[in-house]
């Protein structure tokens, strides 16, 4: 189980480590839409666009559905929370030390 989700965290922040990617998933944010449409903001050709979409795919971000010549893509937010919830681990962390240079300051004063 550990293990699994090791690599479903790898492929997610992968995934989210490009620019593009990141962009593709805040247009997925209003809704499902047309490949086509998602690529248009972008200056890539559409091989490119495709092959980010793949990463997205792969990383379980992105789903495809198509219906004879039309592919739409859909935002698949579930690894998007298994990456938020690594992260907040470490909540505790950066309180602590926010805490300590809150103190330092104040002692400064």
């Amino acid at each position: 189980m550990v293990e699994h989700k090791s690599v479903v965290l790898d492929h997610t922040y992968g995934a989210l480590s490009h620019p593009i990617r990141r962009e593709m998933l805040d247009i997925l944010r209003h809704g499902p839409m047309r490949v086509t449409d998602v690529a248009d903001p972008f200056t890539i050709s559409l091989a490119a666009v495709s092959k980010h979409v793949g990463v997205l795919e792969s990383a379980g971000l992105v789903t495809r559905t198509v219906t004879g010549r039309e592919h739409m893509l859909a935002l698949e937010a579930r690894p998007l929370l298994d990456a938020r919830l690594w992260i907040d681990t470490y909540q505790g962390f950066w309180e602590e030390r926010l805490d300590a240079l809150e103190a330092h300051l104040r002692r400064r004063r």
